[in-house]
């Protein structure tokens, strides 16, 4: 794996543990009148990022926002949230498994080990 392709996975993950702490206080204040949920975006802003190369990808911070009044989005639903918080898990979850894997291949390539007998 490359330093930029490393650089990126490693950005995403940030980016979505960002969104899993916003929605995860956004579940804890479902009941709190006046409450805004917060919303994060990253992922255009890191596509974009990533075209430009590794030092543009860490220069990216995750968008948060508290939705206002009124918008469109603006009022909390429990079920969309905990639907957001399942997403964010598994795509977090997928990239962890893609660095694992690039992990053992590269430990592979050093020891010439398998692991198996």
């Amino acid at each position: 794996m490359d330093s930029n392709t490393a650089s990126l996975l490693i950005k995403a993950l940030d980016c979505l543990s960002a969104r899993s702490v916003a929605t995860a206080q956004n579940i804890a204040n479902a009941g709190t009148p006046g409450y805004r949920p917060l919303r994060v975006s990253f992922e255009q802003a890191l596509a974009d990022a990533a075209a430009r190369g590794g030092g543009a990808v860490q220069a990216i911070s995750p968008q948060i926002d508290a939705i206002p009044a009124g918008a469109r989005d603006g009022e909390l639903r429990l079920d969309l949230e905990l639907e957001t918080a399942s997403v964010t898990a598994q795509r977090y979850g997928g990239l962890i498994d893609v660095l694992d894997r690039q992990l053992q291949l590269q430990s592979l390539a050093i020891t010439g080990n398998s692991g198996s007998n």
